[in-house]
């Protein structure tokens, strides 16, 4: 008997074997250990299982899980439960990598996740609605780029791979959905402090159609150095070595 559907997870199955497949290979070279998210009733997971050597699934959904493990797709000692709540370090303390096709209405907290657990997760792959998808791999100039393109940029080279068409799913979304991949770069950490360098990001595309100068004043007051023609421009023209600069300068001069 097939699981029901949940909208207040935010479920949407994938049926199509060859979507799936494909978005399982995302990861086929990232290593040894795979956690999926969401794994619903198991057609991402048939193939992750044929690459992984360690392969755990994230899912609240109890329905889901009854139905994972009546069908031998997973033991029960491979469920972790909620993803949100997994101390990946003390659990692994090793690299690992993370797919699934996540729920919509958390996508965006289990990306935020997965940077704070950077250390350990080093690639990152899988399906989201398409316009987040687009965010997360938006560059400087882009109006999609904002908050999640640099935070996630900062510590991960992006690429979008795919689109998946609504009628892929069951029941079907009313969006269409992207497929991205992430893979961790060399440095764990950039060159500033990193909590106010997010405190900038933040602050700065929470009034994104704001000149530098104006935003950054309401955090730090008034400054000679905001005066520069380099605080005229706007969040969403910024890279993330410039949100580092501009971090930087803020901790010199900031009074």
């Amino acid at each position: 008997m097939e699981v029901k559907a949940k909208k207040y997870l935010g479920q949407h199955f994938l049926k199509d074997k060859l979507i799936a497949e494909k978005i399982a290979n995302t990861i086929k070279d990232a290593g040894e250990t795979v956690i999926e998210i969401g794994p619903g009733m198991g057609v991402l997971t048939n193939y992750i299982k044929k690459f992984a050597k360690e392969l755990y699934v994230s899912e609240v959904d109890l329905e889901s899980i009854y139905y994972l493990v009546a069908n031998e797709i997973v033991k029960k000692d491979q469920i972790l439960g909620d993803f949100m709540k997994l101390d990946i370090a003390e659990m692994f303390g090793k690299d690992i990598a993370v797919i699934g096709n996540f729920p919509y209405n958390i996508s965006s907290q289990i990306v935020f996740k997965t940077i704070d657990d950077r250390k350990y997760i080093k690639e990152f792959a899988g399906m989201f609605q398409k316009e987040v998808a687009e965010r997360i791999c938006a560059v400087p100039g882009n109006k999609q780029y904002g908050i999640l393109s640099v935070m996630v940029q900062a510590y991960y080279d992006t690429e979008y791979l795919f689109t998946v068409e609504p009628e892929v799913f069951n029941p079907p979304p009313k969006v269409k959905s992207g497929v991205i991949r992430l893979k961790r770069k060399q440095n764990l950490h950039i060159d500033c402090d990193e909590d106010l360098f997010k405190k900038i990001v933040k602050t700065t595309f929470n009034t994104r159609r704001k000149m530098l100068r104006v935003s950054l004043k309401r955090l730090i007051g008034s400054n000679d150095f905001l005066k520069t023609d380099f605080y005229m421009k706007r969040p969403e023209q910024l890279s993330v070595e410039d949100f580092v600069k501009v971090t930087n300068e803020v901790v010199v001069n900031k009074k």
